[in-house]
């Protein structure tokens, strides 16, 4: 395996972000990491996220990879500056990208962001949407049930899950928004019933191809870049890998042709830093 991305998440939410990343540079192997014991950050404190991101990243840079992508919101709004002076390789989250998504889309009527509880609390969204668009009213709401919802493996056709989206857009449909950014790696499976709810006229956001477009920009820029044969990829999850095969399915949109499980000793083990195989560029 060359070089690879180490891209992680909470749970399964980040396969989307894998899909989209493989069909954007398909020569680029991949390291995933589910921290599925764990699963969800979105309703953790800012210091245990931080502290959990952290050892997730120690994990991946045990492959040595050459660039990382923080494919969860939770982790990318309230540990990121954390992670970047802690780890040498460049690394992206998924809140800029989806701020400049949402610029193109922009309509001049009120932003919608739907996210976990800490995403929401960290304000990380606003802040992102309001620097590129300062006069945009952004209306936010946390919906903490729609993780464990799609990690059960209820799709958008699920009357709870419809039921629970009805509750939880009311603000955005009262604030009459004209984009709602899926602030969460998980919502992207159920865009089908957010769009349903909000309307055809309503922009729906989802980040993980504006972070392919952004992992492809920076690999070129840091001179990184796979471009010939076709890469590999590895999943490890901290927690039931034969759940992990079966629902990440649905947000990769491919077999899983096998997962591996980290082991407390390996995963809680003492932290080792990476080598140095990149430059500190951020």
């Amino acid at each position: 395996m060359a070089q690879p991305i180490g891209i992680f998440d909470s749970g399964l939410g980040g396969l989307t972000v894998v899909r989209a990343i493989r069909r954007r540079l398909p020569a680029e192997s991949v390291v995933y990491f589910g921290d599925t014991a764990r699963v969800p950050y979105g309703i953790k404190s800012g210091e245990t996220v931080a502290r959990f991101a952290a050892e997730d990243c120690e994990f991946l840079c045990r492959y040595q990879p050459k660039f990382i992508v923080v494919a969860c919101n939770t982790a990318s709004a309230t540990a990121l500056p954390l992670l970047s002076r802690r780890f040498r390789q460049p690394m992206l989250g998924v809140i800029e990208p989806g701020a400049r998504a949402v610029q193109a889309v922009w309509n001049g009527r009120p932003i919608g962001v739907i996210a976990t509880e800490a995403t929401i609390s960290s304000g990380a969204y606003r802040r992102a949407i309001l620097r590129r668009l300062p006069t945009a009213q952004v209306v936010e709401k946390a919906c903490p049930l729609l993780v464990p919802l799609v990690e059960e493996g209820r799709d958008a056709a699920d009357p709870i899950v419809r039921a629970v989206l009805a509750e939880y857009l009311k603000p955005l449909i009262e604030a009459k928004v004209g984009a709602v950014v899926l602030g969460c790696t998980h919502y992207p499976l159920l865009k089908d019933a957010i769009a349903a709810i909000m309307g055809r006229d309503v922009a729906l956001v989802d980040s993980a191809e504006t972070v392919a477009e952004e992992v492809a920009y920076c690999l070129t820029n840091y001179h990184l870049l796979e471009t010939a044969g076709v890469g590999d990829s590895r999943f490890f999850v901290s927690d039931n890998p034969e759940r992990f095969q079966t629902v990440g399915r649905r947000f990769l949109a491919e077999e899983i042709p096998s997962v591996e499980r980290v082991t407390p000793e390996e995963f809680f083990g003492t932290p080792r830093r990476a080598p140095a195989r990149v430059e500190e560029v951020l």
